[in-house]
């Protein structure tokens, strides 16, 4: 099974994922070493009752690839979901792997309450599960449930509400001490949802993206869209002035494309305004963009940069082989059936089977007809 590569960054602590192992890295250029290295491989493994299919017989364990991972809102927790059905929940100030439990269903994605007490995790049957920070063993909890696979999941910066992204194209808030109440539906996309983000600077918007090549503003509570923006058809804003828009109207102002030489496995922001890239290249796996004046350059390589890329050159082997956005959301996009070109095929070629049938067939009253009727005589005597 090919891994998804990926990072996650809070403060100046940087972490690198790929296969089963990851890397936590020091962002500071005071630093020189890799903080800590983790590799699922060696992570505990519990035996569960769902590990056994309806037969009796145990059924597929998975690999140890990394899934999903996030750090806390503070930093100071992160967490992580693999493929062999494991929460591994670590504390980072220094870093120590504080639990392994076992979770239901293979996970998507999860996230921390903004309170750091909680972690919530979406699985592939579309349930979130919370389980306890402050009790590291402590079992999970289901909170909700949807008919379609989760593939994200967030919280408001209140804690108020869980908002969760489904396959079947809904955004669905909750009331995250009540989630079976549902305070509202984003309704709009296409397409299977594949990720929602609260924007920090505005608590009450959320932007999403989807497998329908749109990204869009909402504002939550209400269910309202403010904005859709069609990412194939974007044009830069010199071409056309007229799209960029003031913040307080709360839009979004497309500024410019970024292009690059290798496939982007992911991305990240710094809170200084910097974008970290981790691209399928040995040489260069993490490269980082600033903006400069009206513009975003990729800062040159520095001392930092150069350290971070050594790392990962000497452990290449966890990134390689590691699938793109494209390739890991292709299996999202339903599969469509014309029933009605098929219906209407089979019926045309019934009617000419009958047409056929019908013109080999005598008239009444013809001579073959009467033949037919009166065998070995002639038409007139019969």
């Amino acid at each position: 099974m090919a891994s998804s590569a990926g990072l996650a960054l809070c403060a100046q602590t940087l972490v690198v994922r790929g296969g089963s192992r990851f890397l936590a890295f020091s962002t500071a250029s005071s630093d020189d070493d890799c903080i800590f290295t983790y590799d699922c491989s060696a992570a505990e493994k519990k035996s569960a009752p769902e590990d056994k299919g309806e037969d009796g017989q145990p059924t597929d364990r998975g690999s140890d690839t990394i899934l999903a991972s996030t750090f806390s809102k503070s930093g100071r927790y992160f967490a992580l979901t693999d493929d062999s059905k494991r929460l591994i929940l670590f504390r980072t100030k220094p870093w120590q792997c504080l639990s392994v439990r076992t979770v239901v269903r293979r996970c998507t994605a999860l996230t921390f309450t903004a309170s750091e007490d909680r972690v919530l995790v979406a699985d592939k049957s579309g349930d979130v599960y919370s389980f306890s920070v402050l009790e590291p063993d402590g079992c999970g909890r289901l909170e909700l449930g949807h008919l379609s696979m989760l593939l994200d999941v967030a919280v408001s910066p209140d804690d108020q509400f869980v908002l969760t992204a489904d396959r079947d194209e809904k955004i669905r808030v909750s009331w995250a001490a009540a989630p079976h109440s549902i305070e509202a539906f984003c309704l709009g996309h296409t397409e299977f949802v594949s990720r929602i983000f609260v924007v920090p600077s505005h608590p009450e918007l959320l932007l999403s993206s989807s497998g329908d090549g749109t990204l869009r503003l909402w504002e939550y509570r209400s269910g309202r869209q403010l904005q859709c923006c069609d990412l194939a058809s974007l044009q830069e804003p010199g071409e056309h002035p007229g799209h960029k828009l003031d913040a307080s109207r709360q839009q979004l102002v497309f500024r410019q494309r970024l292009t690059f030489p290798h496939r982007v496995w992911d991305v990240v922001f710094e809170e200084t305004r910097g974008l970290w890239i981790l691209q399928d290249c040995r040489d260069a796996p993490l490269v980082l963009w600033r903006p400069v004046g009206s513009e975003w350059q990729a800062v040159p390589d520095g001392a930092v940069s150069q350290r971070l890329c050594s790392h990962l050159h000497e452990s290449w082997a966890m990134l390689e082989g590691s699938v793109g956005a494209d390739d890991g959301f292709r299996s999202l996009y339903k599969a469509t059936f014309d029933n009605m070109t098929s219906y209407l095929k089979k019926k045309e070629e019934r009617l000419q089977q009958q047409l056929k049938k019908r013109q080999r067939s005598p008239l009444p009253g013809s001579p073959e007809q009467t033949k037919k009727a009166c065998p070995g005589q002639s038409a007139l005597s019969c």
